[in-house]
Formats: C-alpha cells, sequence, structure tokens
C-alpha cells in the first residue's frame, strides 16, 4: 500500500471517535431545553403513598423468542455481544455511562431504571394497572433502561435526582434529560426538591 493510500486509511480510521464504538445510548432522550419544557408541565407532590412492592412491576419478561428485557437491554448497549442459544450474554463490551467504567463480563452491568420502580409508584404509578405497570417497567421505547456498573446501580438504588446523582458529572445533563422524558411520558409527578435538582442539572447542559 503506498503512504498516500496509508494515510488515507488512516484518517478515515480516525475520524470514528473510539469512544463512540463503546458509548450506546437509550433511544428518546430529548434535548436540555425540550427536558426544561417537559419539567415545566409536571405535577408537585406533597405526599407519597405506601404499599409499594417490586412484584407489582412485572419485569424482565420475554421481548423476542427467549430473550428478555435484560437481556435485551444488554445487547443494545453493549459492543460485539455475543449470545448463547438462551439469549444470555455470553460475551461484549460495556460502557457504563454513569461512572465512566468498561466491563466485558455481562455479571459486571445491571439494567438500571433510570427513574426508579419505587419512585414511580410514589409517582403515580400506585394507580395504575398491573399491566401499565408492566409496561414501565420494561419501557425500551423511552430511556428508561440503560446497562450500568453494577454496584453503582445499588448505589443508587430507589433514590430520586436530589439524593443520587451519577458520579460522573458530565453525564448530569443526559440523566437528568432521561429522568424528565420518563415522567413526562408516563405523567409521573415531582418533589420540590426533586425538580430542583432536575433544574440544576439541566443547567449544565
Amino acid at each position: 500500500m503506498k503512504l498516500s493510500a496509508i494515510a488515507l486509511f488512516i484518517s478515515a480510521v480516525t475520524a470514528i471517535p473510539v469512544n463512540d464504538l463503546v458509548k450506546r445510548t437509550p433511544p428518546n432522550i430529548p434535548s436540555g431545553a425540550s427536558a426544561i419544557s417537559m419539567l415545566a408541565t409536571l405535577a408537585t407532590r406533597t405526599s407519597d403513598p405506601s404499599g409499594y412492592d417490586r412484584d407489582l412491576f412485572p419485569h424482565w419478561i420475554t421481548i423476542s423468542g427467549t430473550c428478555n428485557t435484560r437481556e435485551t437491554v444488554l445487547e443494545r448497549d453493549g459492543t460485539n455481544v455475543v449470545q448463547a442459544s438462551d439469549c444470555s450474554a455470553t460475551s461484549g463490551t460495556w460502557y457504563s455511562p454513569y461512572d465512566g467504567a468498561t466491563w466485558t463480563a455481562a455479571s459486571d452491568v445491571d439494567i438500571d431504571h433510570v427513574v426508579p420502580l419505587s419512585d414511580a409508584w410514589k409517582s403515580g404509578a400506585n394507580t395504575w394497572t398491573t399491566s401499565q405497570r408492566q409496561q414501565f417497567a420494561n419501557d425500551l421505547t423511552n430511556p428508561q433502561l440503560i446497562a450500568v456498573t453494577d454496584n453503582v446501580n445499588q448505589a443508587k438504588g430507589d433514590k430520586s435526582p436530589d439524593a443520587w446523582k451519577p458520579p460522573l458529572t458530565s453525564y448530569y445533563c443526559t440523566y437528568a434529560c432521561m429522568w424528565v422524558k420518563v415522567k413526562y411520558v408516563w405523567a409521573l409527578s415531582v418533589k420540590s426538591a426533586e425538580r430542583s435538582a432536575l433544574t440544576s442539572m439541566l443547567n449544565t447542559c
């Protein structure tokens, strides 16, 4: 290969940022401006209903063939993911945008509900049917499910943005945009402190 051809080849390859190969994102994340507009329409609540039970939100349902929601998101958010006949991920690479870590074992990755199921219950899902709660818990249309480092997801638990934020401050904007979009689509409420935290995060966009 001539030097000029080699230079053109290198140029073509380096034109694609390496991080783009591993940083996948959930669908339908709005812009910061759109999220700010959406947030303004969300109702503010002053009390939370009791009675939450995770089993009230049937999750990791079968999506296609033998693939459940978890395996579907692992394949969507990973790079070079290989799946076994039962759809479990046997290899691949996953970038966790919450903390910037990269993993090569699916066991090191959790699928986070951006708006936790418990928070959804407190925000209005307590009045939904089981079918609606199942749709919410397995929502692949909106930015509600994302593959992240397992212990980071566990540290988040069911906390809203006033109590927990991603370790990477550079992800504040995207995280807030995802959170607001999910609450907007599902007509869920926010607490005053949650609204303030989201506003602050959206101001970093």
